[in-house]
């Protein structure tokens, strides 16, 4: 039987044969022997390099190995065609000195005697009497014994079928080449069509067998920091995924030359928006997949530890059985579950030969191993989705027959304390897995932003990539059940750096507007007005773009907001779509409302505090050349105030549907800005009424009681007033106008009663009185001439009043 092929005349040593290699010249080399038949290889000796000068199985599966030889070394010593053995078997190759060389014992070994074994005796004596009772009594069943015969047939089949490459006694995980030979990363590559469910079922299938194997063969050899080997191919698949889809993207982008421009981020930071989206939704795609694929296999892995965890506890309860019913005189086959070859013996049975409580216990064993796969198998539709029962049927059966059971053998000494944390482990790889492709999405972003694109780009395109990455960012929470924070605060970082700009190109829009503002009333374009009529219900969204149609509206005198007139300036119409824009900002990215109220509430603040120096201030004599600040510009930017002032509360309601709780105390802006504008409007009150005051004083103090009636003096005052009337009326609503006559009127009697005191006019009837009394007549009449001032009680007689 001995093999035709040779071997080395010298064994193949591991680091403790140290002691030969100094013997020996590391440049001689030795002709092979042919009387010596192969042996076992070399054992592992933990180096990876090593695995490159042994035979492989996967590279060599053609070809005969050393792993197809049959004959070992004991049995050619003990070959019983030999009359008689040869002495000089190992001398005659390694020399005398190899036998008649005494070997001195070890100081570092200590001696062992047959009392360091009595307490293990004295322990497993009772345990093995137990078995030995329990066997005896199972033997009796014959359809027992053929069943147990047939399970160990059919799980020393199913175990053939493991890859021969999980029992090389060289098997290493660490060496990259054997991992990939074990769970090549092929698998996530998408199944493609309907037609190949199958075929993709049945490779998973066999993806699933083989992990299994994998897992089991490695639990059992204590390997338990293989996940860290996995988590190192995560990182180099991420990066190979992102890699891989900027070079399918530039390949089909004419404009780039690959040859002139070498760089993968070069070539990714000439792509424009719509190509450089694109291919980011791309990336998020594979990452999804990615992550769908990695949670499979790790669910798979988590059940097989959740097994062997699930084992441990069995035998742990089958002892105590043991030991319960050793006290008793008779044992309860149908309940003792026995364990032979690192099988349970009552698996033998059918479940209608077991009581409930057994049938119960032994169904959840052979069926819990499959629910997690089974759940996990549901990643993607080509893979998982199969139409034939036979594949569900074969997937059940793939980790839980003889074969598993087998592994699980009690040489697989395995503490709880241990598989409970290699779980928590594998578990946290899942998290790392969501953490690592939002860190290679982030280095994606960032790579594109160093020439400052994120941050060009318009509200449109930002809210559209904002959208995107928080699509990205739900999904793999929902994969993953862990929230991954380095996307979030890169998306935030940018959000930020998105207002900031937002905001500052407004202002400074704004601010331009009012520099070059003459303060005279503008017609209002029909678009605004659509932009104010989407705002009527108290929803603030910016309308979209109307086809134009055939005959086009012309522009409006004034703007209509619920039923009321405004006349307004340019900046304002262009104010009211700025704030519509903000809050509308609002809306579609949610994580800026705090940043984009505060720069709102900025805004509108530096509109009121502009406006005011610029008309209040006469700082608009400087700016466009006004020669004066007339009442009508007063009044207009009076009105103006006014229709922001409408707009604030639905500005602020807007906002409060969308903070937190706790943040309701930044409403408060709004407050403090609706109180600053009503302040100014009555600033420009006061204004007009101080010009008509000053005007009074300078009239008024010329004034002489004689004739003709009526008299210069009144004549020159109805004249100003019918003035300051047409100025204001067509701005200001009828009420403001009223009231602001009414104040005006008041300034005019306080200052003709001061006159008449001086003349010493009195009200008794005399010639002095009825001249004033003309006069006066004269006034009123004039006054409530004026439209929409009809009805507005003068009360002339305070002009007699003495002070009392």
């Amino acid at each position: 039987m001995a093999s035709s092929h040779s071997s080395s005349p010298v064994p193949q040593s591991n680091s403790s044969d140290a002691f030969f290699k100094k013997e020996m010249d590391s440049t001689k080399r030795f002709r092979p022997v042919q009387s010596l038949p192969d042996v076992c290889p070399k054992e592992p000796t933990g180096d990876p390099h090593n695995l490159c000068d042994s035979p492989s199985l996967v590279a060599d599966q053609h070809r005969w190995t050393i792993y197809h030889s049959k004959v070992n070394l004991p049995a050619a010593l003990n070959d019983p065609r030999l009359a008689k053995r040869e002495s000089d078997f190992f001398t005659k190759t390694w020399g005398v000195d190899f036998v008649d060389t005494e070997v001195t014992p070890s100081f570092y070994l200590p001696q062992i005697t047959k009392e360091h074994f009595a307490l293990y005796q004295q322990e497993i004596a009772p345990r093995e009497k137990v078995h030995e009772r329990c066997k005896n009594i199972c033997t009796s069943k014959d359809p027992f014994d053929r069943t147990l015969l047939h399970t160990h047939d059919k799980s020393r089949t199913d175990l053939e079928q493991v890859p021969k490459i999980f029992m090389k006694p060289d098997f290493a995980l660490e060496d990259s080449l054997t991992f990939n030979a074990v769970l090549p990363w092929s698998h996530f590559s998408t199944a493609g069509g309907k037609g190949n469910r199958d075929a993709a079922s049945s490779k998973l299938l066999q993806e699933k067998e083989r992990l299994v194997s994998l897992v089991f063969g490695l639990l059992k050899q204590r390997k338990l920091n293989f996940y860290e080997i996995y988590g190192d191919e995560m990182i180099i698949t991420a990066k190979n995924v992102i890699k891989q889809c900027v070079v399918n993207t530039v390949s089909q982008i004419e404009e780039i030359d690959t040859e002139v421009v070498v760089k993968i981020a070069d070539q990714m930071r000439m792509m424009n928006f719509p190509q450089w989206f694109d291919l980011l939704k791309n990336i998020f795609s594979k990452f999804t997949i990615f992550l769908k694929r990695i949670k499979a296999t790790l669910n798979t892995i988590r059940s097989v530890v959740f097994l062997v965890l699930d084992k441990n506890q069995k035998s742990r309860d089958l002892e105590d059985t043991l030991q319960k019913n050793s006290k008793d005189s008779t044992v309860d086959t149908e309940v003792a579950y026995l364990t032979h070859e690192g099988m349970f013996i009552s698996d033998a049975f059918s479940e209608g030969d077991l009581p409930p409580v057994a049938a119960d216990t032994t169904s959840q064993r052979n069926t819990s191993p499959n629910s997690e796969p089974c759940s996990s198998d549901s990643v993607s539709e080509p893979e998982c989705t199969t139409d034939s029962s036979s594949s569900k049927e074969q997937t059940s059966s793939s980790v839980t027959p003889g074969a598993v059971e087998m592994m699980i053998s009690d040489d697989m000494k395995l503490t709880d304390l241990e598989l409970v944390r290699l779980a928590n482990n594998i578990q946290e790889l899942l998290y790392n897995a969501s953490d690592i492709c939002h860190d290679r999405s982030v280095k994606f972003l960032m790579a594109r932003a160093k020439d400052g694109f994120l941050e060009k780009l318009n509200s449109n395109e930002f809210v559209t990539l904002s959208r995107l990455m928080e699509g990205f960012i739900l999904d793999t929470e929902q994969i993953c059940g862990r929230k991954s924070m380095s996307l979030r605060g890169a998306l935030q970082s940018q959000a930020n750096r998105f207002v900031n700009r937002f905001h500052e190109e407004r202002k400074t829009k704004l601010s331009l507007l009012l520099d070059n503002e003459r303060w005279k009333q503008a017609e209002v374009p029909a678009e605004f007005q659509d932009l104010v009529d989407s705002v009527s219900d108290g929803r603030i969204s910016l309308p979209e773009k109307k086809p134009a149609a055939t005959e086009e509206r012309k522009p409006a005198e004034f703007l209509i907001v619920e039923g009321q007139k405004y006349a307004t300036v340019g900046t304002v119409l262009l104010l009211i779509r700025i704030i519509l824009e903000y809050c509308q900002c609002v809306d579609n990215i949610p994580s800026i409302t705090t940043d984009m109220l505060t720069r709102l509430s900025d805004l509108l603040k530096y509109f009121n505090s502009r406006s005011c120096q610029l008309v209040l201030g006469a700082g608009a004599l400087q700016v466009v050349g006004l020669k004066t600040i007339t009442t009508k510009n007063l009044a207009l930017s009076s009105r103006c105030l006014q229709l922001i002032v409408h707009y604030i509360p639905i500005i602020r309601a807007h906002f409060e549907a969308r903070l937190q709780p706790k943040q309701y105390s930044m409403l408060r802006h709004f407050d403090h800005i609706t109180k600053d504008y009503h302040d100014h409007v009555a600033e420009i009150s006061a204004k007009l009424v101080a010009i008509m005051d000053s005007l009074f004083d300078k009239l008024l103090s010329k004034y002489e009681v004689k004739a003709p009636v009526p008299s210069a003096c009144f004549r020159n005052i109805c004249k100003q007033m019918a003035k300051m009337h047409e100025a204001i009326y067509d701005l200001l609503p009828e009420e403001q106008t009223q009231m602001l006559f009414l104040r005006i009127n008041a300034s005019y009697k306080l200052h003709l009663k001061r006159q008449l005191a001086h003349l010493n006019v009195v009200n008794d009837g005399g010639p002095l009185n009825g001249l004033v009394t003309s006069d006066v007549a004269f006034y009123t009449g004039n006054l409530q001439a004026l439209k929409g001032l009809n009805n507005l009680d003068l009360n002339m007689a305070e002009i007699w009043e003495q002070k009392r």
